[in-house]
């Protein structure tokens, strides 16, 4: 998790840097629903590969946005779901979300 100094002094810079890349919001789009797994995460988004899916789900949840557990079994089962705080962006989310469709219907 970055330390107070190494955020941007902006508040908009500092959740731009945090979840700003295309590929993090559509990671958390897809967690806002369920906790999923890294293979439906990454066959969902297309075009994603497997290298830049797994430094998104590490930064996220080094930066406190999501949780992965891991299940004791045979094959071992890991599963990403937002934290509290990912939960914290539904809201945002919510808004860009309606923004987007509204923008799509004056077209």
């Amino acid at each position: 998790m970055l330390t107070k100094e190494e955020l941007p002094e902006c508040p908009v810079a500092t959740t731009v840097q945090l979840i700003g890349s295309k590929w993090k919001l559509l990671i958390m789009r897809n967690l806002m629903d369920r906790p999923w797994r890294f293979n439906e995460l990454r066959k969902n988004l297309d075009g994603i590969s497997q290298k830049v899916l797994t430094d998104c789900l590490r930064a996220m949840e080094e930066d406190g946005i999501l949780v992965r557990t891991v299940y004791a079994e045979v094959p071992p089962r890991v599963e990403y779901a937002l934290s509290d705080l990912g939960e914290s962006m539904r809201p945002v989310l919510d808004a860009m979300r309606v923004w987007g469709e509204n923008y799509k219907a004056t077209l």
